[in-house]
């Protein structure tokens, strides 16, 4: 029957009471049919066994469309498009599944942020070294790797996984700057090429990502770590972006004239007035916020 109605949980649930097919819009926003029978080429081919599965999958494959099954007695939700089949896990095995991979995130998360400090301990004492760079870089990406495995499980969940979604997104705050960090040590200078190198990297499958001599490759030092011997100097960032204080614009403006975090740190006052949009109050602002991050960064590392 033609029902031509706004598709609502309440009206889904009642009409799924038929044993027909119902048919939405191509947005899913309208129940075009209700009780509807399906009839598609019996030439296609299908392995399912059970009539209703099998119609499923030869008419997502013949109508070019989506098709949900819903079996009682499996307690089973089948996804099919096109020749592709997907099963959904129940909602409590997918928020278990979600729960298990959110705490190994959190403690990787928990080794990033030390990784961080650590890095950025070393950039203000101008002791980087290409290990330090490719460690930190191979750990965030560790962490992108892992928020990845989450989402599909939040995607079955929908609204039941909007709270660990939220926590997903407060966790992955660190990771942008992990990006930052192939910003700052690119090794050709001036170049959008770090962009092209962050995309390299996040290609690299979980056993390519275990060498670091990969990452050093992808930011433009080689393979070979041992044969870095010297010490690498930040541009200045990530360290710039921490200091929430600075707009984008401004922060490309100083490393354009400084070339480095050390320079940045290292200027006076006046100095800073040079750069355009640059006014008193913003250069006392930047060399205060620099100087705070040093000692905050020195007592957390003392504690520790």
């Amino acid at each position: 029957m033609k029902v031509n109605v706004a598709m609502t949980p309440q009206i889904l649930y009642e009409l799924c009471k038929m044993d027909g097919a119902i048919i939405l819009n191509e947005d899913g926003t309208r129940i075009v049919y209700a009780n509807r029978f399906l009839k598609p080429d019996s030439n296609i081919r299908s392995d399912e066994t059970g009539t209703r599965h099998r119609s499923a999958e030869r008419m997502a494959h013949q109508a070019d469309c989506l098709v949900v099954t819903v079996s009682e007695r499996r307690s089973t939700v089948t996804l099919y498009v096109k020749d592709r089949k997907h099963v959904l896990d129940a909602i409590y095995t997918s928020m278990n599944k979600a729960m298990q991979a959110l705490q190994t995130l959190q403690k990787f998360i928990g080794t990033l942020e030390t990784q961080l400090e650590e890095l950025t301990a070393r950039e203000f004492q101008d002791i980087v070294t290409i290990f330090d760079v490719c460690k930190t870089i191979q750990r965030g990406e560790m962490v992108k790797k892992i928020a990845k495995e989450i989402e599909p499980h939040l995607l079955e969940l929908g609204t039941e996984g909007r709270l660990i979604e939220l926590q997903m997104r407060e966790l992955m705050q660190p990771v942008d700057e992990c990006n930052l960090v192939v910003r700052d040590y690119f090794r050709e200078k001036g170049s959008k090429g770090w962009e092209t190198a962050l995309k390299n990297i996040e290609a690299l499958d979980q056993q390519e990502l275990i060498e670091l001599g990969n990452i050093a490759s992808a930011v433009g030092f080689g393979t070979n770590l041992r044969s870095v011997d010297t010490y690498l100097t930040s541009r200045g960032y990530r360290v710039l972006t921490q200091t929430h204080r600075i707009p984008p614009q401004l922060i490309d403006a100083l490393i354009a004239k400084f070339g480095s975090l050390q320079a940045i740190v290292r200027a006076q006052k006046e100095e800073f007035l040079e750069v355009e949009g640059i006014g008193d109050v913003l250069a006392e602002r930047i060399r205060t916020s620099l100087n705070v991050l040093r000692s905050q960064l020195a007592l957390d590392i003392g504690v520790r």
